[in-house]
């Protein structure tokens, strides 16, 4: 028995399912999770000595790589002045400042301990802004696990809204529509159906939670003319995409402004750190400003403020170099794996925007929530061990993306390639024959 099989059997007793975050368990893929000990750089390490190639980065936060030493000074010069205060401090204004530097529509930020906590938040302040109470969301974009965006996509376009998770009562999701991401009609719909009533319509610009599906042209700025056209605010979920696709994140990369965006992840240099901003009118609305109530002890924490401001100064420092670096070394995977599909026959695509990419074992196209859930997971299972035991850690989910960061070089790059090709050739139709 591992090191990680022994602690993960003593984690399931005093933890639920063993982990605090449930796709950390590896149920998905039929595996024991990896229990980690430290990461550098573009590596991770489990306590069992192993070594891997990591393309998770924190589920997105690490585009500079693991332990960067400026941010690793910052979070410890920090703390050595005081670990919290729960009073303002210079930096908050610092970091701020920065976010309205970069992100197209924000003029005042609030931050706040997670991307859950950034939506919820935003969401409030869109109703108290327009004072209607219906929220549009997307089949297959998460945003959080807050009671009312816990909803199921069904397949009619005004189907009743059913919770996606026990102890979520019925009344909490009422009032969020769920629509079809890709398909703009289907938000026409529902601004006709519930006319007068809709406050926002809230996407990821890039959608990730169900793999990476990237919007078709014209979608986004299809929700920017429906949102304007009926009064309604439209909200860019940037937890993932935020200053990862550049420094003006999806706004900038599309040339679509919205109302409000949510950012996590990267501002937070891998601290616990998030943050909703928008136009100063809709800002204005939240407390003490105005009657939208939100708090936090812990927001604006001093530590994870120093690792967002010191991971935010380098990428715009850097950007001319970061962003293209990343970007290039994204493409050189995509080019891997639609070779390597290519060359073995193997019924999958792959979808990439920027330095996220995901493949799909399907035979069709992804571009919409349907597309994404026909892959076979079995497939997916299979891919995962094989890149696993070739050293390159990756989500454990088809419907997860593989984060590629600065930290990932030639020397990496060439690595998975070949992993790429070793693993899905293992997955060839001739080779299930053959065995």
């Amino acid at each position: 028995m591992t090191k990680s099989e022994h602690i993960f059997q003593e984690a399931c007793q005093v933890m639920p399912g063993g982990v605090n975050s449930p796709v950390r368990a590896y149920r998905a893929v039929g595996l024991t999770p990896r229990f980690i000990d430290h990461a550098k750089g573009a590596y991770i390490y489990d306590i069992d000595g192993n070594s891997y190639i990591d393309y998770v980065g924190s589920w997105g936060p690490m585009i500079l790589g693991h332990a960067r030493e400026e941010v690793v000074e910052a979070v410890c010069e920090a703390a050595r002045r005081g670990t919290s205060y729960g009073a303002p401090t210079c930096a908050e204004v610092e970091i701020a400042e920065m976010i309205n530097e970069a992100v197209s529509c924000s003029e005042m930020v609030r931050l706040v301990n997670s991307g859950t906590e950034a939506v919820m938040s935003a969401i409030r302040a869109a109703r108290g802004y327009t004072g209607r109470d219906y929220i549009v969301k997307f089949e297959g974009c998460y945003h959080g696990h807050s009671d009312g965006l816990l909803v199921k996509g069904g397949s009619g376009l005004l189907t009743e809204n059913v919770p996606d998770s026990a102890g979520v009562p019925a009344a909490f999701v009422e009032k969020t529509l769920v629509a079809k991401y890709n398909d703009a009609d289907s938000v026409s719909g529902l601004f006709d159906a519930y006319p007068g009533k809709i406050a926002a319509v809230i996407v990821e610009p890039v959608a990730a939670n169900m793999g990476i599906v990237p919007p078709k042209p014209g979608f986004l700025e299809a929700l920017r003319s429906l949102t304007k056209d009926h009064g309604a605010l439209l909200i860019f979920d940037e937890v993932i995409t935020g200053f990862r696709l550049g420094w003006g994140g999806a706004s900038q990369w599309f040339g679509v402004t919205p109302d409000m965006v949510t950012l996590g992840k990267i501002i937070g240099g891998g601290m616990p750190m998030a943050a909703y901003c928008g136009r100063k009118e809709i800002m204005s609305m939240v407390s003490p400003s105005g009657p939208v109530y939100q708090a936090g002890t812990l927001s604006g924490n001093p530590a994870a403020v120093a690792a967002g401001l010191a991971t935010l100064k380098i990428l715009r420092k850097h950007q001319d170099e970061i962003y293209p670096a990343v970007d290039h070394a994204a493409k050189a995977l995509e080019q891997a794996y639609t070779a390597a599909i290519e060359k073995y026959h193997i019924p999958a695509s792959v979808n990439r925007t920027g330095s996220l990419l995901s493949i799909f074992f399907t035979n069709r196209p992804v571009e919409s929530y349907d597309d994404a859930v026909s892959a076979d997971l079995n497939m997916f299972k299979r891919y995962f061990a094989g890149m696993l035991s070739q050293g390159i850690y990756l989500a454990p989910s088809q419907f997860e993306a593989v984060f590629v960061g600065y930290a990932h070089g030639p020397q990496e790059i060439e690595k998975t390639k070949a992993a790429i090709d070793t693993v899905l050739g293992s997955l060839a139709p001739d080779r299930d024959k053959e065995a």
